[in-house]
């Protein structure tokens, strides 16, 4: 392969490059489409109709991709063409992308298609997009039909309040503010306090992307101010009020504010992008720690962020040489995980079989990490990449390892060559076991976790989860000290469970017996003996006790169901709430919005 100059006469191959790209024009049109109507949807205060389309949305990729390989299959027997042809149609591919303002993303619609129909043998860059092929630099450049990325305002100090409104304004949301002046006084006062007096320099400006960007009930400007050398983000919330009015939350003016709105533990933005890429580059500027995949993720674009993240992980691979081994922590009963410790990703793959008192198959824990996927994840629930056919070098395994994976997962095992292939896997941000840390925290750090534990729970709650094992080796600290979740085999929506308090003894012997006396349903939960598991520790209980006493409580539960169940959306925000403008001007809290299935965060 690899000749110079390249082969170009097949028409077979030049038809099928069309069809593919017609296939991903198809999806990304239908994608923008769902994207941009959530403004719409935004300001007719229509929370179920937002998450609905996130949802949906996440499955939009995989149907065209379905459609794409059906028709390949269908005109052009595509699965017993030989390598010349697929090669030749990579060739035409790439040509059709010279002036493409996505290509980064129909490259990669190219690759799961064709990994649809060939086997892993053709997996090389002869024929796949295993490298980029067309540049994704300045693509905005010589568009004029693109919209810009962003706009950019350049106001002197005394201009600086009218510059926000009219960035504000220039958003054209069809819904009136409660009061913009004074919101804006206070998005003022913060920038000001951020700016620290420093003296405005001629190229002060501020950037502010063109799109909104939307997720559930709230709508966020993203951009950044610049003064001289020293740039710093600017994301402004905006929700409805009790009256319906919408209002500026807060001003969010540093990286790590922006790193917890973007967390991977929160769902995606809906955001209208004629150019993905240039959002990605200029939310990088603001991110500089946050890797391109989660950016692409966090857009909506999680088949993107996994394609970036595989071609990072092989680029790591190439650059170490420490070995694959089994994660640390308490071994888990449904799930293998193993990690390298060099890189900060966790591997999950499904075990064969599952011990006493486990009662699940393969398909019901992959429906659960599916439904957690489509979920709104309110910051607690971690996303995971799901990946098939990963093919890993066996040599950096741990024989311990491989032999483990043998003994339990032998299904999802197959030995290639030189390559260990793992037929079905999760990847994870690896975060250090909750468990693990509270061994070995101080009192202050211990406060805060546990505390941060039970916020996790209630969050979840408030998006009608229930954590079903909630021991401490199930959650995680992350960098930024939020406890997160990350064990998916025995979650439920909250409004499905039987909350129910323990019956009383009806005599010394069922006092003192090891098994219930009394008759537990497959959907029964009994709270007060949450603390017989949780509570062994003297100092942890002491905290829990004092923080979250309630969640040992059914009414708690049953309380939170009932509201659930009749429609109220809890609040849940991605950052703190004594950093929401209200709290400065004694604004009521935003009222319950219509009836919606299930919870929504603000924003």
């Amino acid at each position: 392969m690899n000749q110079f100059p390249p082969r170009l006469d097949s028409k077979v191959a030049f038809a099928i490059a069309r069809a593919m790209l017609d296939g991903f024009n198809k999806h990304y049109r239908l994608f923008r489409e769902v994207s941009r109507e959530a403004k719409a949807r935004f300001e007719a205060a229509d929370w179920a109709g937002q998450q609905r389309a996130q949802r949906e949305r996440i499955a939009f990729y995989d149907m065209r991709v379905d459609e794409a390989t059906e028709h390949l299959q269908t005109a052009f027997d595509a699965a017993h063409l030989d390598t010349e042809t697929w090669h030749q149609a990579k060739l035409h591919y790439i040509g059709l992308l010279t002036n493409h303002l996505q290509p980064e993303l129909a490259e990669t619609f190219f690759n799961s298609v064709t990994t649809k129909i060939l086997h892993r043998r053709h997996f090389h860059n002869d024929i796949l997009f295993v490298r980029p092929a067309v540049s994704t630099e300045y693509i905005e450049y010589d568009e004029p039909a693109a919209q810009p990325t962003f706009r950019a305002y350049y106001p002197q100090r005394d201009t600086l309040g009218d510059t926000l409104t009219r960035i504000i304004h220039n958003y054209q949301l069809q819904r009136p503010f409660e009061n913009l002046e004074r919101d804006i006084g206070l998005v003022l006062d913060a920038v000001e306090k951020r700016l620290a007096g420093a003296r405005l320099r001629s190229n002060f400006q501020i950037q502010v992307l063109s799109s909104l960007f939307y997720r559930n009930k709230g709508a966020y400007v993203v951009g950044k101010i610049i003064n001289g050398f020293w740039e710093f983000p600017l994301a402004l919330p905006i929700l409805h009020n009790e009256r319906g009015r919408l209002i500026i939350d807060t001003a969010l003016l540093e990286e790590d504010d922006l790193l917890l709105v973007f967390s991977f533990a929160r769902a995606y933005f809906m955001v209208d992008m004629a150019v993905p890429s240039a959002y990605v580059q200029f939310l990088r500027s603001l991110m500089p720690r946050k890797p391109r995949s989660e950016l692409y993720s966090a857009l909506g674009l999680a088949k993107q962020g996994k394609t970036l993240f595989y071609r990072d992980f092989l680029y790591h691979l190439r650059h170490s040489s420490d070995r694959f081994t089994t994660a640390p922590g308490i071994r888990g009963m449904v799930m293998l995980v193993f990690t390298l410790p060099s890189f900060p990703f966790v591997f999950k793959v499904i075990r064969d079989f599952y011990p006493a008192p486990k009662d699940t198959t393969r398909e019901k824990i992959k429906s659960k990490y599916l439904l957690v996927k489509r979920h709104d994840r309110v910051g607690r629930m971690a996303d995971t990449l799901e990946y098939s056919n990963v093919a890993f070098p066996r040599e950096r395994f741990d024989p311990e390892l491989i032999a483990e994976l043998k003994a339990t997962c032998p299904s999802q095992l197959e030995e290639d060559g030189g390559l260990l292939v793992i037929r079905h896997c999760y990847i994870e941000r690896r975060m250090i076991p909750l468990n693990i840390y509270l061994q070995e925290a101080t009192p202050e750090q211990l406060e805060a976790a546990v505390t941060d534990y039970g916020n996790a729970i209630k969050d979840m709650v408030a998006a009608n989860i229930f954590p079903g094992d909630m021991l401490w080796k199930n959650f995680g600290i992350t960098r930024h000290g939020k406890v997160v979740f990350y064990d998916y085999d025995e979650i439920e929506y909250i409004t499905d469970c039987n909350f129910r308090r323990v019956p009383e003894p009806r005599c010394e012997q069922d006092e003192m017996s090891a098994e219930p006396w009394y008759p537990v349903g497959p959907h029964d939960v009994f709270p007060e003996t949450f603390g017989t598991f949780l509570l062994a520790n003297p100092k942890v209980r002491e905290v829990f006790m004092r923080h979250h006493a309630d969640l040992l409580d059914a009414a708690f539960w049953q309380n939170q169901q009932q509201r659930t169940r009749e429609g109220h959306v809890f609040d849940v925000f991605p950052y703190d709430a004594s950093r929401r403008f209200n709290q400065q001007i004694g604004e009521a809290p935003p009222a319950a919005s219509p009836p919606s299935s299930t919870p929504l965060e603000t924003p």
